[in-house]
Protein backbone atom coordinates (compact mmCIF):
# COMPACT_ATOMS: atom_id res chain seq x y z
CA UNK A 1 0.00 0.00 0.00
CA UNK A 2 2.78 2.47 0.56
CA UNK A 3 4.46 1.31 -1.70
CA UNK A 4 1.37 2.51 -4.15
CA UNK A 5 1.16 5.92 -2.09
CA UNK A 6 4.78 7.10 -2.99
CA UNK A 7 4.16 5.65 -6.73
CA UNK A 8 1.00 7.84 -6.58
CA UNK A 9 2.70 11.18 -5.11
CA UNK A 10 5.67 10.70 -7.74
CA UNK A 11 3.38 10.47 -10.84
CA UNK A 12 2.46 13.66 -9.60
CA UNK A 13 5.26 15.61 -9.16
CA UNK A 14 6.48 14.22 -12.91
CA UNK A 15 3.49 15.27 -14.30
CA UNK A 16 2.24 18.34 -12.72
CA UNK A 17 4.38 21.61 -12.44
CA UNK A 18 2.40 23.29 -9.50
CA UNK A 19 3.00 20.36 -7.30
CA UNK A 20 5.36 21.73 -4.99
CA UNK A 21 5.46 19.37 -1.43
CA UNK A 22 4.65 15.77 -0.16
CA UNK A 23 2.28 17.00 2.07
CA UNK A 24 0.63 19.58 -0.35
CA UNK A 25 0.01 16.28 -2.65
CA UNK A 26 -1.24 13.95 -0.27
CA UNK A 27 -3.92 16.72 1.25
CA UNK A 28 -4.77 18.87 -1.58
CA UNK A 29 -5.57 16.34 -4.83
CA UNK A 30 -8.77 15.16 -5.02
CA UNK A 31 -7.28 12.97 -8.46
CA UNK A 32 -4.90 10.81 -6.00
CA UNK A 33 -7.72 10.73 -2.93
CA UNK A 34 -10.33 9.46 -5.79
CA UNK A 35 -8.15 6.74 -6.91
CA UNK A 36 -7.53 5.74 -3.22
CA UNK A 37 -11.55 5.35 -2.91
CA UNK A 38 -11.31 3.93 -5.58
CA UNK A 39 -9.00 1.11 -4.25
CA UNK A 40 -11.07 0.59 -1.64
CA UNK A 41 -14.47 0.30 -3.58
CA UNK A 42 -12.60 -1.93 -5.94
CA UNK A 43 -11.76 -4.68 -2.95
CA UNK A 44 -15.52 -4.85 -1.83
CA UNK A 45 -16.82 -5.03 -5.66
CA UNK A 46 -14.28 -8.10 -5.69
CA UNK A 47 -15.21 -9.67 -2.37
CA UNK A 48 -18.84 -9.31 -4.05
CA UNK A 49 -19.89 -6.83 -1.40
CA UNK A 50 -21.51 -4.70 -4.59
CA UNK A 51 -23.80 -2.05 -2.30
CA UNK A 52 -21.14 -1.49 -0.17
CA UNK A 53 -18.65 -1.14 -3.30
CA UNK A 54 -20.90 1.12 -4.83
CA UNK A 55 -21.57 3.44 -1.82
CA UNK A 56 -18.26 3.58 -1.09
CA UNK A 57 -17.72 5.04 -4.96
CA UNK A 58 -20.58 7.38 -4.10
CA UNK A 59 -18.77 8.79 -1.16
CA UNK A 60 -15.43 9.28 -3.39
CA UNK A 61 -18.00 11.31 -5.81
CA UNK A 62 -19.55 13.38 -3.35
CA UNK A 63 -15.66 14.37 -1.68
CA UNK A 64 -13.96 14.82 -5.06
CA UNK A 65 -16.60 15.25 -8.31
CA UNK A 66 -14.88 12.24 -10.04
CA UNK A 67 -16.80 9.21 -10.25
CA UNK A 68 -15.42 5.99 -10.84
CA UNK A 69 -17.65 2.92 -10.85
CA UNK A 70 -16.04 0.22 -8.43
CA UNK A 71 -15.83 -2.47 -11.13
CA UNK A 72 -13.39 -0.30 -13.53
CA UNK A 73 -10.10 -1.46 -13.66
CA UNK A 74 -6.87 1.13 -12.70
CA UNK A 75 -3.38 0.85 -13.32
CA UNK A 76 -0.84 1.90 -11.02
CA UNK A 77 0.66 5.64 -11.37
CA UNK A 78 -2.47 6.65 -13.14
CA UNK A 79 -2.65 10.68 -12.28
CA UNK A 80 -6.22 12.49 -12.74
CA UNK A 81 -5.35 16.42 -12.63
CA UNK A 82 -7.91 18.62 -11.50
CA UNK A 83 -10.59 15.75 -11.72
CA UNK A 84 -14.01 17.66 -11.61
CA UNK A 85 -16.34 16.00 -13.69
CA UNK A 86 -14.12 12.27 -14.39
CA UNK A 87 -16.81 9.51 -15.35
CA UNK A 88 -15.40 5.96 -15.82
CA UNK A 89 -17.99 3.51 -15.89
CA UNK A 90 -17.62 0.07 -14.75
CA UNK A 91 -15.98 -2.09 -17.73
CA UNK A 92 -13.64 1.01 -18.29
CA UNK A 93 -9.78 -0.42 -17.91
CA UNK A 94 -7.14 1.98 -17.53
CA UNK A 95 -3.06 0.78 -17.63
CA UNK A 96 -0.14 2.37 -16.21
CA UNK A 97 0.69 5.62 -16.27
CA UNK A 98 -2.31 7.10 -17.75
CA UNK A 99 -2.93 10.73 -17.21
CA UNK A 100 -6.65 12.21 -17.76
CA UNK A 101 -7.90 15.88 -17.31
CA UNK A 102 -11.06 17.43 -16.07
CA UNK A 103 -14.09 16.51 -18.04
CA UNK A 104 -13.01 12.87 -19.46
CA UNK A 105 -15.98 10.41 -19.88
CA UNK A 106 -14.66 7.17 -20.37
CA UNK A 107 -17.76 5.90 -21.31
CA UNK A 108 -20.31 3.21 -22.65
CA UNK A 109 -22.65 2.93 -25.50
CA UNK A 110 -24.71 -0.02 -25.28
CA UNK A 111 -26.92 -1.43 -22.41
CA UNK A 112 -26.03 -4.72 -23.16
CA UNK A 113 -24.01 -6.57 -20.17
CA UNK A 114 -20.49 -7.33 -20.72
CA UNK A 115 -17.12 -4.95 -22.52
CA UNK A 116 -19.33 -1.72 -22.42
CA UNK A 117 -16.44 0.83 -21.77
CA UNK A 118 -13.26 1.66 -23.08
CA UNK A 119 -9.22 0.37 -22.70
CA UNK A 120 -6.72 2.46 -22.39
CA UNK A 121 -3.13 0.74 -22.91
CA UNK A 122 -0.13 2.11 -21.13
CA UNK A 123 0.57 6.05 -20.96
CA UNK A 124 -2.32 7.57 -22.84
CA UNK A 125 -2.87 10.77 -21.66
CA UNK A 126 -6.56 12.51 -22.51
CA UNK A 127 -7.05 15.85 -22.84
CA UNK A 128 -9.98 18.00 -20.92
CA UNK A 129 -13.77 17.23 -21.87
CA UNK A 130 -12.73 14.49 -24.37
CA UNK A 131 -15.31 11.58 -24.84
CA UNK A 132 -13.85 8.25 -25.22
CA UNK A 133 -16.76 5.95 -25.84
CA UNK A 134 -17.39 2.22 -26.46
CA UNK A 135 -15.63 -1.24 -26.04
CA UNK A 136 -12.89 0.44 -28.08
CA UNK A 137 -8.97 0.13 -27.43
CA UNK A 138 -7.15 3.21 -26.84
CA UNK A 139 -3.02 2.21 -27.87
CA UNK A 140 0.13 2.88 -25.74
CA UNK A 141 0.83 6.53 -25.72
CA UNK A 142 -1.47 7.48 -27.73
CA UNK A 143 -2.98 11.26 -26.78
CA UNK A 144 -6.53 12.36 -27.08
CA UNK A 145 -6.80 16.40 -27.59
CA UNK A 146 -8.95 17.96 -25.36
CA UNK A 147 -12.83 17.88 -25.96
CA UNK A 148 -12.36 15.12 -28.87
CA UNK A 149 -15.17 12.35 -29.00
CA UNK A 150 -13.35 9.10 -30.04
CA UNK A 151 -15.58 6.09 -30.98
CA UNK A 152 -13.08 4.15 -33.25
CA UNK A 153 -10.10 2.33 -31.87
CA UNK A 154 -6.79 4.50 -31.50
CA UNK A 155 -3.78 3.14 -32.49
CA UNK A 156 -0.28 3.18 -29.92
CA UNK A 157 1.39 6.70 -30.00
CA UNK A 158 -1.02 8.47 -32.28
CA UNK A 159 -2.46 11.97 -31.54
CA UNK A 160 -6.94 12.25 -32.14
CA UNK A 161 -8.78 15.70 -32.21
CA UNK A 162 -12.27 16.54 -33.19
CA UNK A 163 -15.58 15.46 -33.33
CA UNK A 164 -15.40 12.91 -34.45
CA UNK A 165 -11.92 11.84 -33.09
CA UNK A 166 -9.85 11.86 -36.11
CA UNK A 167 -6.11 10.78 -35.95
CA UNK A 168 -3.90 13.98 -36.81
CA UNK A 169 -0.11 12.70 -35.79
CA UNK A 170 1.12 9.10 -35.84
CA UNK A 171 4.73 7.43 -34.31
CA UNK A 172 4.61 3.90 -35.62
CA UNK A 173 7.30 2.93 -32.91
CA UNK A 174 4.44 3.38 -30.19
CA UNK A 175 6.64 6.04 -28.05
CA UNK A 176 5.22 7.03 -25.06
CA UNK A 177 5.87 10.78 -24.48
CA UNK A 178 3.59 12.76 -22.09
CA UNK A 179 2.17 15.68 -23.30
CA UNK A 180 0.04 18.12 -21.02
CA UNK A 181 -3.72 18.13 -22.02
CA UNK A 182 -2.96 15.78 -25.06
CA UNK A 183 -1.24 18.80 -27.09
CA UNK A 184 1.59 18.04 -29.07
CA UNK A 185 4.05 20.82 -31.01
CA UNK A 186 3.15 21.03 -34.90
CA UNK A 187 -0.45 19.50 -34.08
CA UNK A 188 -2.52 20.12 -37.09
CA UNK A 189 -5.90 18.85 -37.98
CA UNK A 190 -6.34 17.61 -41.88
CA UNK A 191 -9.58 18.72 -41.70
CA UNK A 192 -8.85 21.95 -40.52
CA UNK A 193 -6.38 22.54 -43.06
CA UNK A 194 -8.53 21.26 -45.72
CA UNK A 195 -10.87 23.70 -44.84
CA UNK A 196 -8.28 26.52 -44.93
CA UNK A 197 -7.50 25.55 -48.33
CA UNK A 198 -11.01 25.91 -49.83
CA UNK A 199 -11.76 29.34 -47.52
CA UNK A 200 -8.24 30.47 -49.58
CA UNK A 201 -8.90 29.34 -52.82
CA UNK A 202 -12.41 30.84 -52.65
CA UNK A 203 -10.70 34.29 -51.62
CA UNK A 204 -8.51 33.66 -54.40
CA UNK A 205 -11.50 33.05 -56.81
CA UNK A 206 -13.67 36.31 -55.75
CA UNK A 207 -10.29 38.61 -56.31
CA UNK A 208 -9.82 36.89 -60.03
CA UNK A 209 -13.50 37.76 -60.40
CA UNK A 210 -13.81 41.26 -58.95
CA UNK A 211 -10.32 42.20 -61.89
CA UNK A 212 -12.31 40.52 -64.41
CA UNK A 213 -15.32 42.70 -64.04
CA UNK A 214 -13.50 45.90 -63.46
CA UNK A 215 -11.68 45.30 -66.64
CA UNK A 216 -15.31 44.26 -68.33
CA UNK A 217 -16.06 47.62 -67.15
CA UNK A 218 -13.83 49.57 -68.37
CA UNK A 219 -14.15 48.01 -71.80
CA UNK A 220 -17.58 48.71 -71.46
CA UNK A 221 -16.97 52.51 -70.59
CA UNK A 222 -13.98 52.66 -73.51
CA UNK A 223 -16.81 51.42 -75.88
CA UNK A 224 -18.90 53.87 -74.50
CA UNK A 225 -16.81 56.81 -75.20
CA UNK A 226 -15.49 55.42 -78.63
CA UNK A 227 -19.56 55.31 -80.02
CA UNK A 228 -20.45 58.24 -78.68
CA UNK A 229 -17.08 59.76 -80.67
CA UNK A 230 -18.26 57.98 -83.77
CA UNK A 231 -21.56 59.57 -83.17
CA UNK A 232 -20.26 63.21 -82.74
CA UNK A 233 -18.21 62.68 -86.05
CA UNK A 234 -21.29 62.16 -87.93
CA UNK A 235 -23.91 64.68 -86.70
CA UNK A 236 -20.83 67.15 -87.73
CA UNK A 237 -20.73 65.68 -90.89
Amino acid sequence: MFTQIREDIRAVFDRDPAARTAWEVLTCYPGMHALWIHRIARALWDMRLLWAGRFVSHLGRWLTGIEIHPGATVGRRVFIDHGMGVVIGQTAEIGDDCTLYHGVTLGGTSWNAGKRHPTLGKGVVIGAGAKVLGPIFVGDGAKIGSNAVVVREVPAGATVVGVPGRVVEGDSAGAVRFAAYAVVQDQDDPYAKAIRTLVEHSQDLDQTVQALRAKIDRMERDLAESKSSEDRLRAVK
